[in-house]
C-alpha cells in the first residue's frame, strides 16, 4: 500500500507527541494535539496509513506510552527513523506500531509517497525510483507487531495453547 510521509528532524520528543496538558484526557483528545507544537496541521491532516519519518533519537524525552499510542490512534501505520529512544521504540512495538530503523531515512522527502514493507524491512520510494533497506526487525518483534501489539500477541498465543491442550 502506498502511503504519505510526514517528515521530522532529530530528537522529536514525546512531549510534542503527547503534550503534558492533555495527558489525563482520553487518547482521542490527546491525539488531536499530537505534534501541534512542531506541525500544527499534523493531527487534523494525517490519514490512516501515513508514515512518520524522523532523524536520530525519535521519541526522546519522557517515557510516555501515550506518544506512540497517539500516533497509532491517528492512523499512522509505521515509524521510520535513523534511531530511536529505547523506551519509545519498545512502547511503539508493544502497541503494534511498526518502528523501522533506516540509516537513509534522511533521504526520504516530506509528503512523498512510499511503500513500507515491514516484513522485508524496506521502504520503496517510487518518485525516486529506489528502495531503502532497513535494519531487519527480530522475528519475535515482527510477529508481535503483526499481531497488533503485545497484548494481542499474548492473547493469540494463550488461545493457541488452550486449543493444543484440548
Amino acid at each position: 500500500m502506498t502511503t504519505r510521509v510526514w517528515k521530522f528532524g532529530d530528537n522529536l520528543d514525546t512531549d510534542a507527541m503527547a503534550p503534558g496538558q492533555y495527558m489525563k484526557s482520553p487518547i482521542e483528545e490527546l491525539a488531536r494535539h499530537c505534534l501541534e507544537s512542531v506541525r500544527p496541521e499534523f493531527a487534523a491532516a494525517v490519514r490512516a496509513g501515513d508514515v512518520v519519518v524522523a532523524g536520530k533519537n525519535l521519541g526522546a524525552g519522557s517515557s510516555r506510552e501515550q506518544a506512540p499510542q497517539a500516533l497509532k490512534a491517528l492512523g499512522v501505520s509505521a515509524l521510520v527513523a535513523v534511531s530511536y529512544a529505547g523506551l519509545f521504540y519498545r512502547n511503539a512495538l508493544n502497541l503494534g506500531l511498526a518502528a523501522l530503523v533506516c540509516a537513509e531515512a534522511g533521504s526520504i522527502v516530506d509528503g512523498e509517497p512510499v511503500v513500507v514493507d515491514i516484513r522485508a524491512g524496506s521502504i520503496s520510494l517510487p518518485a525516486q525510483g529506489r528502495t531503502l533497506a532497513c535494519e531487519p526487525m527480530p522475528g519475535f518483534l515482527l510477529e508481535m507487531v503483526m499481531a497488533g501489539g503485545l497484548l494481542a500477541h499474548l492473547q493469540q498465543r494463550l488461545a493457541a495453547q488452550g486449543k493444543e491442550r484440548r
